[in-house]
């Protein structure tokens, strides 16, 4: 039996997706780099031979199903994804949110998540032998929002009972997920962040991040446990930031 593993990785053009998509194809992976623009892809991928570079939306299931058939065409399993696409969206209050930003956010961070996670499920499900592991990019907005972010915090609180109900349901299978929840990653998204942030008094301050890596090392770690363990959920944040208490 050959000891290949494949690993899927989402929004892997930039950021916490591009490094954690290097840092498998340097632990032996085959990884598949999925994002909507293929130029930052082919950037990740740096040429590797393991890595496949796959165009894809995931807030589209034609997309989704056309990428995990490419991988099983390429590879003939998944052993791994990690659901980490997303997007913080529009600004605004749930009183000043429109719908089409509201739809915008949920579709690519939320049904993109479901879409990518149902078609490895039913991979992990098939393959021989069977199982996997999904981990999921919650945020710690999963647990405490920044001001006018009810559209990003919903689907980030969603995705804690995606991945809880995706760990019970994988259970029968061993399909394991976890999530973990990030804080402060300096990537580009968040590069706003360092220079000055909206706090809940409505003050603006800089805060801390830490170097995205760190998150890299955090997935390798989930992903290298036996099927028989999982980290159900884990938090890594910059130490200082205001997280924890009263800011």
């Amino acid at each position: 039996m050959s000891d290949m593993r494949v690993a899927v990785v989402t929004g892997a053009g930039s950021g916490v997706g591009r490094e954690i998509a290097r840092a498998l194809l340097g632990a032996g992976y085959r990884v598949a780099l999925a994002g909507r623009r293929p130029e930052p892809l082919r950037e990740t991928a740096q040429d590797s031979d393991a890595a496949l570079v796959v165009p894809a939306d995931v807030g589209d299931p034609e997309s989704v199903a056309a990428l995990f058939d490419g991988v099983r065409d390429a590879w003939g399993r998944v052993d791994l994804l990690v659901n980490n696409a997303g997007t913080f969206g529009a600004a605004g209050s749930v009183g000043e949110l429109s719908y089409s930003d509201w739809q915008a956010v949920v579709q690519a961070n939320l049904t993109g998540s479901f879409l990518c996670a149902h078609h490895a499920f039913r991979v992990m499900r098939e393959q021989d032998p069977q199982g996997g592991r999904i981990i999921n990019n919650g945020s710690i907005s999963a647990h405490s929002p920044r001001p006018r972010s009810v559209a990003y915090t919903a689907t980030k609180h969603a995705i804690t009972g995606l991945t809880k109900s995706i760990s019970l349901d994988g259970r029968p299978y061993d399909i394991a997920c976890g999530q973990i929840d990030i804080g402060n990653a300096a990537t580009e998204m968040t590069a706003g962040i360092a220079t000055g942030a909206v706090q809940a008094d409505g003050s603006v301050r800089p805060e801390p991040t830490f170097d995205a890596r760190h998150v890299a090392d955090a997935v390798l770690y989930m992903a290298g446990l036996p099927l028989n363990a999982n980290v159900q959920f884990l938090t890594v944040t910059a130490t200082a930031m205001p997280f924890i208490g009263r800011g």
